[in-house]
């Protein structure tokens, strides 16, 4: 036998520890820690929830499930997230519908432009028979979603107003990746740039991007008002985010452990959806104290211009039907 140095035991003993924390022995396993990893700051609202729902799960389990959160990307960006948590290192992922639609087409229905009527038509869909379907469609892909966390309505921002389509010419403006939120990019007549979420302050500060499109808290808590003075409400979208396990995960749990932790990510929504109600009130004012700008949008000529769209989803019949059921929804 060789002698280990300091290095080599602090490793080997990281990973023992590891192995320990993560591996469930079967069905009478307990103090089991799962790993649940996300790409927004420390204090940011949803980790705030996250954190909310991680002890919920340690508490109702009395100790015997642990929830860790790594938050502010220590673990890596969104795809690399549920790529970890596909191959087994990771247990659970917040992220957003939108990059899930490149592992699940499903979840991309959520970026189609104008889909929902109003707050209470979207609440009705994620909380109702589609949204849960849409949750457990990844299943195959090994995860599935225990619950949506709003995310607000999704505008234009730059260093110019937006009002109409036609203002959009010739801009690059940054989209998260995914063929639909591109494709209504570039028929608005602006160029789509797909970027990771810790690229994009960098990018508009550098004059990589000319803008982007997020919630109002965007310009506050990702500091992006800081660069970017305009924000003009054409409220093209509400894409929710998603809390994702690993489906061999889940499997390993008992069945009541399942459900514990099924209804603590709801609860934790529930408590979330409020929290990040009144998260966007506060953000819109320390934006104007920024130095940002709030203008309206002809919201009727967007919708146009982008009703392609949904002729195009035509040769997509699975998500076709989706969006006509979530349509339907009253």
């Amino acid at each position: 036998m060789f002698a280990l140095n300091r290095r080599h035991a602090a490793l080997l003993a990281a990973a023992v520890a590891t192995v320990m924390g993560l591996t469930l022995a079967g069905p009478a396993a307990a103090k089991t820690t799962l790993r649940l990893g996300h790409g927004l700051a420390k204090g940011h609202p949803v980790d705030v929830s996250l954190d909310e729902f991680a002890k919920l799960v340690r508490e109702r389990s009395k100790g015997d499930l642990d929830i860790k959160v790594f938050p502010a990307g220590q673990l890596g960006q969104q795809r690399e997230l549920i790529e970890q948590m596909q191959n087994g290192a990771l247990d659970l992922v917040h992220a957003n519908a939108s990059p899930l639609a490149a592992f699940e087409p499903s979840f991309g229905v959520y970026d189609m432009p104008f889909l929902f009527r109003d707050e209470d038509h979207f609440f009705k869909v994620v909380d109702g028979a589609v949204g849960d379907e849409i949750l457990a469609a990844s299943r195959a892909k090994a995860f599935v979603g225990l619950a949506y966390y709003d995310n607000g309505t999704r505008s234009f921002y730059a260093n110019k107003p937006l009002p109409k389509p036609e203002d959009m010419k010739g801009l690059k403006l940054r989209v998260q990746p995914g063929p639909i939120a591109a494709r209504m990019v570039n028929l608005l007549g602006a160029t789509a740039t797909p970027l990771s979420w810790g690229e994009v302050y960098t990018a508009l500060q550098s004059g990589v991007v000319d803008g982007a499109e997020n919630n109002v808290t965007a310009l506050t808590l990702a500091r992006h008002g800081e660069v970017m003075k305009v924000y003009t409400r054409d409220e093209h979208t509400r894409v929710p985010d998603v809390v994702l396990i690993a489906t061999a995960t889940l499997d390993r749990l008992k069945p009541e452990q399942q459900e514990l932790v099924r209804q603590a990510a709801r609860d934790s929504a529930k408590a979330h959806n409020a929290r990040w109600k009144a998260e966007l009130e506060k953000a819109e004012g320390e934006a104007v104290k920024m130095g940002v700008t709030f203008v309206d949008a002809d919201k009727a000529a967007y919708r146009q211009v982008v009703q392609p769209m949904y002729d195009d989803l035509k040769s997509t019949p699975a998500l076709a039907t989706l969006a006509d059921r979530i349509q339907a929804v009253k």
